[in-house]
């Protein structure tokens, strides 16, 4: 298929995803299970609660869930013009350029490939432990990491509908029990403490735990804020959902406001269920025999029985999975789209002839992410403490400076470029995303402040000492790789981050499957 006419400098052939995979429901579906509540929920908020916010937990929540729907209306309106599979490097490089989009483009492709790892740390951890557990079978960790790396790469290889059903089924499920648990709550008029409204006002968002200070509400904010990471995931599925001008808009604000509020609410019900004295002990180990995950074992099973807390187990393994797969899909798709463009690799940019997906760009997804854990497995780390945990800061670090990018190229493609005049607006393309752009950049210094204290034990490693470097390093050199592509190869330089699908309306139910072109 020949790149879009309204492609600048995209001639030459263009090997498509397949269009008309996904909807609505599906894009929401992927981008939820990204940011995957039931492991941001059993991760984070027991650090917010125990070291952070305290009660003001679910105040965070609502102030991150503000400020993010802030991002987002910059981000929407930028996807309403631009629909490519790159995404952040699709927008960054219309918007602010083509250096510093290919410079962005390469952060967000160390992100996502860096999670995909990070989260079978977790997904490795979570198994192990509940096998070890419920069926007395003791493995290392390395098996239960690897049997998942394998899992996704056979189910990427095919239409991106059939990772979009495994998904929501394994979403649902988590949602439902959460859900279940946070309103048994909210019907029996809470715990000890019955439902504080002090959870819920918006001050004690800036205020530390029993009055700690504010370097307290600034870990938790930050772990607000990383609850979400995954979210703007909806964009890069654009070219194969239908009607992607108005389906990724629309998937984007459901995401960000409906997981907002889940968050708020299952966080206020917990912490009220519990009891604030309680959750805040909880969370920081300080009742014998019990760790964070009792703050939902115990309104649990207090109110379904011990049966609910072995499935509410089984229900943290199948989320982070589901969380892995997405962020592996994510991953593929911006190295697809780099390699359609003719940097890295070509071969990156081919697409399935029958399924339509980026299978060469999957697989090398798949092969780095078992080569990540490979190398953790070696140096004897753990799958949480290490894998998880070095790789999700490294990732969050990286994909925290590529939104706050994209906030200003809304600004540079709408305002200081002139783009589409019918859109430009002083709210949704000016003022928006400048307060969105200075709060990203508030949520990036948050993250430097707090690295240590989020990184635990393995704030000692070489790797966390070299995440910043690491970050710093991979954006350079998308600067250099852009600006000796403009020297060298002019044409490949006005290619970059130009191929994009044009079509505004919804296309035809049935469309040819492009052939792969090597």
């Amino acid at each position: 298929m020949s790149a879009d006419p309204g492609s600048e400098g995209g001639g030459g052939e263009v090997n498509r995803l397949k269009a008309n995979s996904v909807g609505l429901v599906g894009v929401v579906f992927m981008a939820i299970a990204t940011a995957a509540p039931i492991t941001a929920m059993t991760g984070n908020l027991p650090i917010i609660v125990g070291q952070g916010n305290g009660i003001g937990a679910p105040a965070a929540y609502i102030f991150a869930t503000l400020v993010l729907t802030v991002f987002s209306v910059g981000y929407v309106a930028m996807a309403k013009h631009i629909t490519a599979a790159g995404a952040f490097y699709g927008f960054i490089s219309h918007g602010l350029g083509r250096v510093v989009g290919m410079a962005s483009g390469l952060l967000a492709v160390l992100a996502y490939i860096v999670f995909e790892a990070s989260i079978i740390g977790f997904f490795a951890y979570s198994l192990r432990t509940l096998v070890t557990a419920q069926l007395g079978l003791d493995l290392p960790w390395g098996w239960y990491a690897l049997f998942g790396l394998l899992v996704i790469a056979g189910m990427a290889f095919f239409d991106i509908h059939l990772t979009a059903k495994v998904l929501g089924v394994a979403l649902v499920l988590e949602i439902t029990v959460l859900l279940a648990a946070s309103i048994a709550v909210a019907v029996t008029g809470g715990g000890p403490d019955g439902i504080p409204l002090a959870a819920v006002n918006p001050v004690n968002a800036f205020k530390g735990v029993s009055g700690s200070g504010t370097a307290a509400a600034g870990l938790g904010l930050f772990f607000a804020f990383w609850s979400w990471v995954g979210f703007e995931s909806t964009a890069m599925y654009g070219e194969e959902s239908r009607d992607p001008k108005r389906v990724v808009p629309r998937a984007t604000l459901i995401s960000v406001v409906g997981v907002g509020l889940f968050y708020v609410f299952v966080s206020w019900m917990i912490i009220s269920g519990n009891g604030v004295q309680n959750a805040i002990h909880i969370a920081n180990g300080l009742v014998p025999g019990k760790d964070g995950n009792n703050l939902f074992f115990d309104p649990l099973g207090a109110h379904f029985g011990a049966w609910a807390v072995k499935v509410f187990q089984w229900l943290v393994v199948t989320g982070s999975f589901a969380c892995a797969m997405a962020f592996h899909q994510c991953a593929a798709r911006y190295l697809y789209a780099i390699g359609r463009e003719g940097f890295i690799h070509p071969a990156l940019g081919r697409t399935h002839p029958r399924h339509g997906s980026p299978y060469v760009a999957s697989a090398v997804q798949s092969v780095i992410a078992i080569l990540l854990v490979t190398g953790f497995l070696v140096a004897g780390m753990d799958p949480y403490t290490h894998l998880y945990t070095l790789l999700a800061l490294l990732g969050t670090m990286a994909i925290l400076i590529v939104q706050t990018l994209c906030s200003f190229a809304v600004i540079g493609y709408f305002h200081a470029q002139g783009k589409h005049p019918e859109t430009r607006h002083w709210l949704r393309t000016l003022t928006a995303p400048l307060v969105g752009g200075v709060a990203m950049t508030c949520v990036v210094v948050l993250l430097v402040k707090n690295m240590g204290t989020a990184a635990g034990p393995a704030a000692s490693t070489l790797l966390f000492r070299l995440i910043p470097y690491l970050v710093i390093g991979t954006f350079l050199g998308g600067l250099t790789l852009a600006l000796v592509m403009k020297k060298r190869s002019p044409e490949r330089y006005a290619r970059m981050g130009r191929i994009i699908l044009e079509e505004a309306a919804e296309r035809p139910a049935v469309e040819p499957v492009p052939a792969a072109h090597g």
